[in-house]
């Protein structure tokens, strides 16, 4: 039997569904309500450490033919006195979230406290994580220790007139994500800040699919396959800072940089030094339009220029004019690409795309790519016009563009 993985998506669920179809082929998907996705995966298989877009993974435990919280309560009820014998000794803590299924805080926190009863009943002592909210965050989920070996915390997802009841095995480490972001020796807000869970899902992207592993574990204790990501360089050619050379120095890439900015260059490795204790990677001044990237390099994944930083929305006439700027860049960027790759070279891009009252405006290069010499990867779950990562204060986007090289 297969045991199935579940992934709770972050604050753009359309992120993390491309980033896991990427990964893992839209035929191993299935979305699940709005934020949520199963994967025909053994969770212990699944990378989640590389996953910037998941902010949960889980094993699916079962289905319920309900998504009426009475049926769902008195489900578990019969059937956690056998489950918990299978629990460690020592204090059990015990948290809900619930996704999809109309239910209050308040009363999560009564079927919480129907399943203490339960445990107790069972010669347990156990802790219940109180509801604020219908979900636990990754904090209550990391500070209560619901992952470990006595600890639960039950997902309920709804899927159509179903249920999904799955138990969270690994959650985002939050305070890692902040520390490789807020920690920095050299970061520049001028030059944007690109959020290292975002600089994960362009990796990804750029990846493609991950070396085939079988869907069921033979271990008990989980070990993530090897990804496939060693003797593979990645390069970027936008580098700024060095947030996308840094995480995919942490995913096993080695990793090549360029950037037109002299002080970028000396910013990326003052960075990349401190997040590997010195190691040396390759980083130099070049300019994406015209430079000649010394090989190898096996893809390509970069935050490009993004215009001039914005904090409203230019009158049409300059913004027409800041389109055309970064549109002759990434002609040029995309040009010269095409020159030094071979056919089957992927990338993945964050663009430019900018919030207008009548939605996104986008690059017109995106529209001539074809004739460049590349083909863009289309996603079976999530639109293309779906994948900008953008926050509602923001009139820049950054819209993720994955290519393949004709």
């Amino acid at each position: 039997m297969v045991m199935q993985s579940l992934c709770i998506l972050g604050r753009q669920p359309e992120l993390g569904i491309a980033e896991l179809e990427s990964l893992y082929g839209a035929k191993n998907i299935q979305s699940v309500g709005d934020d949520a996705v199963i994967v025909d995966v053994d969770p212990c298989l699944i990378a989640f450490s590389r996953l910037g877009g998941s902010v949960k993974l889980a094993k699916v435990l079962t289905a319920i033919d309900s998504n009426v919280w009475d049926d769902l309560e008195a489900f578990c009820v019969k059937v956690i006195p056998e489950h918990v014998k299978q629990v460690p000794e020592g204090k059990f803590k015990l948290g809900i979230s619930v996704h999809g299924i109309p239910v209050s805080p308040k009363r999560i926190g009564a079927t919480a406290l129907s399943f203490k009863k339960v445990i107790k009943a069972s010669g347990r002592n156990v802790r219940v994580i109180p509801n604020k909210t219908m979900q636990l965050s990754s904090a209550q989920v990391l500070h209560n220790q619901l992952t470990g070996p006595t600890g639960w915390e039950l997902l309920f997802v709804r899927d159509g007139k179903k249920t999904i009841l799955a138990q969270t095995i690994m959650v985002q480490d939050i305070e890692s994500y902040a520390a490789r972001d807020q920690r920095r020796p050299k970061r520049d807000a001028r030059v944007g800040m690109l959020p290292p869970k975002l600089a994960q899902i362009l990796v990804n992207l750029a990846n493609g699919p991950l070396p085939a592993v079988p869907k069921t574990a033979n271990k008990e204790v989980c070990e993530p396959p090897d990804t496939g990501a060693g003797g593979k360089t990645l390069l970027d050619p936008f580098c700024g800072t060095g947030v996308v050379l840094q995480e995919a120095s942490l995913m096993g890439y080695d990793v090549y940089g360029t950037d037109l900015e002299p002080r970028m260059v000396d910013y990326t490795k003052t960075n990349l030094e401190w997040l590997t204790s010195g190691k040396a990677s390759r980083v130099a001044a070049g300019d994406a339009m015209q430079t000649t990237w010394e090989p190898p390099f096996d893809l390509i994944a970069a935050e490009t220029y993004l215009g001039r930083p914005l904090s409203q929305l230019p009158v049409p006439p300059k913004l027409a004019l800041i389109i055309q700027d970064c549109d002759h860049i990434h002609k040029k960027f995309f040009q010269n690409l095409a020159k030094q790759t071979k056919p089957g070279f992927r990338l993945c891009v964050g663009v430019p795309a900018w919030k207008t009252g009548r939605g996104f405006k986008h690059l017109p290069v995106l529209d001539h790519l074809t004739d460049m010499g590349y083909t863009r990867v289309s996603f079976v779950h999530t639109g293309e016009d779906a994948i900008v990562y953008h926050r509602p204060d923001q009139i820049v986007g950054r819209e993720l563009i994955t290519l393949i090289r004709k």
